[in-house]
């Protein structure tokens, strides 16, 4: 990956227009302080009516998500890194697990321990809001309602890595869990359930959109990658960064790729 990201609007038009399908961040890619920008909900549904797939993969819960895999014109959404698909079939909104019901709750024992020494240890730290909802993680709170100092962001990761979870810092929460699931096999994972497709073999046709540093992996391994612009806030901390980056930020950022999509389909 290059050590800078190239302006979107400098990318080809045929290399977007062999695109196949989205895959997307949620807070801070299509949402500002918490509720998705019109202008990105609004792109979703232009890119639907096109008939390109579009499903968003997030550190948020389980419980957080239902609702917006139920009302946004998205094809699925895939939670808690990985973890938890959340989609519409028939009528009804179906979830599925990447882990067993033994597994979890074998982890979510392990969980609370993690949960209970972070917040002992490290000072200030707290569960984020969204807690209740979650299934197969924990995330403490370092920006959505109080600050953590990049010192003690870095103290709750290391508490988390030496528990044996993983452990990704995103724009508001440092998320925590057990398991081989990323958001890179959720992709797999989702994308192959629902619509049959090996999005390995043709990941140059996907276009991964993110907001920060826990968007890194997927950033590297998917050559059409976009930045929106507020990416920029973790410039210092980025050691892979997308191939692109849009001018406008958030929400006004997936809106200014989705344009782009569709232009290059009419062309």
């Amino acid at each position: 990956m290059p050590a800078f990201s190239r302006p979107l609007a400098d990318c080809p038009d045929a290399a977007l227009a062999a695109v196949a399908g989205v895959l997307t961040d949620i807070d801070d890619t299509l949402t500002h302080e918490g509720g998705i920008e019109p202008e990105a909900l609004e792109a979703l549904a232009r890119l639907r009516k096109a008939g390109l797939p579009v499903i968003a993969i997030t550190g948020r819960p389980m419980g957080w998500s239902e609702p917006f895999a139920r009302d946004w014109p998205i094809d699925a959404i895939v939670a808690e890194n990985g973890a938890v698909a959340l989609f519409i079939e028939g009528a009804a909104l179906r979830t599925e697990y990447a882990q067993d019901e033994a597994t979890r709750a074998h982890n979510a024992k392990r969980l609370a321990v993690a949960a209970g020494r972070v917040l002992r240890e490290v000072p200030g730290a707290t569960l984020a809001r969204d807690s209740a909802g979650r299934v197969t993680d924990i995330a403490i709170d370092h920006s959505e309602f109080v600050h953590l100092s990049a010192e003690r962001i870095n103290e709750v990761v290391a508490i988390m890595r030496g528990e044996g979870m993983n452990a990704t810092v995103s724009s508001i929460h440092v998320n925590g869990w057990f398991g081989t699931h990323d958001k890179r096999s959720g992709a797999q994972w989702i994308v192959q359930r629902l619509l049959g497709r090996n999005v390995e073999a043709e990941r140059d046709r996907w276009v991964y959109v993110g907001d920060s540093t826990n968007d890194q992996l997927m950033f590297a391994h998917y050559p059409l990658s976009v930045g929106v612009a507020n990416l920029m806030r973790f410039a210092e901390q980025l050691t892979e960064w997308p191939a692109w980056i849009t001018q406008a930020e958030r929400g006004r950022g997936f809106a200014e790729l989705s344009a782009r999509l569709l232009a290059a389909r009419r062309a």
